[in-house]
């Protein structure tokens, strides 16, 4: 049987201490011993179902990091405060003084500016590839190499990465492949090593809460947790027990808004590129990967909902996203995953760390707007407004609202 993260979601069933349908929510900094030979046994990881302190485990983080494993088919999981909590965790765990990393060129900008400006202060040194190209991937692995990180859709020019390619590079050369999985949840990332995502964005939905998660083998995330020397424990970027329970219960709708915000996207991006366009979205038979996603995907979930559009200058991309929120069709916003729709124009935002010179290079034009599709119900009513704002600022010619 394929693999189906929202079946296995739904599998599992968790039961609040006086028998409530949601697991009981603990907010304890600390818990407390019946014998001090069980403190010392949990110290030193031998008191399985033991609680020592939050910022080691808590029981409402543990059932988030049960769901989540399951919902990306690994061991395990450990969840952090934020998406870059869970990034820089993993990534300090995995190297040291004088490793290497190659990573894609397009990923979020925070992700870029740690390992381009922070993680040399710790002797890490980074190559940005463009990561659909294979041969330029394998060419800048050196001895020194210890990870290949990419996102499964980049962050914002939606280049899509191919996992299985990339997973055999990684095992030939006896890497790590991390892979950011943020924008499309439900699109199984099968190869990688290790597995992260933002849950900030699609999986908590609400756009309410920062949190992110590493989903990996036990071995690993043992790891991390590792009171003498691992990233998660020592850095300290511990997820609060009532956001873990308020995702916790979003993550249950995940399978049905993604179905939703994909039927969206790919409904806009199919116009929007008809009118002429410069339209970018994996589910387009244009976009240069579009058969690559599809290999990877569970066709029931779709393409995923983000679409980048080009309006030709930052003035017309300021200008239509200013009148688009003024007629209520979504947020001038950072972020995805909203139900609402929500849009931006990276260059000046979200990738604003990449220096202008890099950003032209990996064809980050001003013009570009991302867009994060939301739930609307008539996705065609949508359309029409997004149109008329178009029409309205000379973005789109008069012919096309005759056509």
């Amino acid at each position: 049987m394929k693999f189906n993260p929202a079946d296995n979601i739904q599998d599992l069933q968790y039961f609040g201490e006086f028998g409530g349908v949601n697991p009981s929510i603990s907010d304890s900094s600390t818990y407390t011993f019946l014998s001090a030979k069980t403190m010392f046994d949990t110290f030193e990881g031998n008191a399985e179902g033991c609680y020592l302190y939050s910022r080691h485990s808590s029981p409402s983080n543990l059932y988030l990091d049960k769901a989540l494993a399951a919902m990306e088919g690994t061991e395990t999981a450990n969840v952090a405060a934020s998406g870059m909590g869970a990034i820089t965790s993993t990534l300090l765990q995995l190297c040291g003084n004088n490793d290497h990393v190659v990573s894609s060129r397009t990923i979020y900008g925070g992700t870029y500016a740690f390992l381009k400006n922070f993680a040399p202060r710790f002797g890490i040194a980074t190559s940005f590839v463009d990561i659909t190209k294979i041969d330029l991937v394998e060419a800048a692995i050196t001895p020194d190499t210890k990870v290949i990180y990419c996102e499964t859709v980049s962050n914002p020019l939606l280049e899509v990465a191919d996992i299985k390619a990339l997973s055999i590079i990684a095992k030939k050369h006896n890497l790590k492949l991390v892979v950011d999985n943020t924008f499309s949840p439900l699109s199984v990332a099968l190869g990688a090593d290790i597995v992260i995502h933002s849950l900030t964005k699609y999986i908590n939905g609400s756009s309410d809460t920062v949190g992110g998660v590493t989903c990996a083998s036990r071995e690993f995330i043992d790891s991390l947790k590792n009171v003498n020397n691992g990233a998660s424990m020592l850095l300290g970027p511990t997820m609060d027990s009532f956001r873990s329970a308020s995702i916790m219960k979003n993550l249950r709708t995940l399978h049905i808004r993604m179905k939703q915000h994909s039927h969206n996207a790919l409904y806009l991006a199919q116009r929007f590129e008809a009118d002429g366009l410069k339209t970018v979205y994996p589910g387009l038979k244009s976009h240069p990967s579009h058969e690559v996603y599809k290999s990877m995907i569970n066709p029931e979930y779709g393409f995923g909902g983000m679409m980048t559009v080009d309006v030709g200058s930052l003035d017309k991309a300021n200008d239509l996203m200013e009148l688009m929120q003024q007629r209520n069709l979504g947020y001038l916003a950072v972020s995805l995953g909203f139900y609402k729709t929500l849009f931006s124009a990276p260059g000046t935002s979200t990738s604003s760390e990449i220096p202008l010179e890099e950003q032209k290079e990996m064809g980050l034009t001003d013009g570009l707007i991302r867009f994060s599709i939301g739930l609307d119900n008539d996705i065609e009513r949508t359309y029409e407004t997004m149109k008329d704002c178009m029409l309205e600022l000379g973005i789109l010619s008069k012919e096309i609202q005759l056509a």
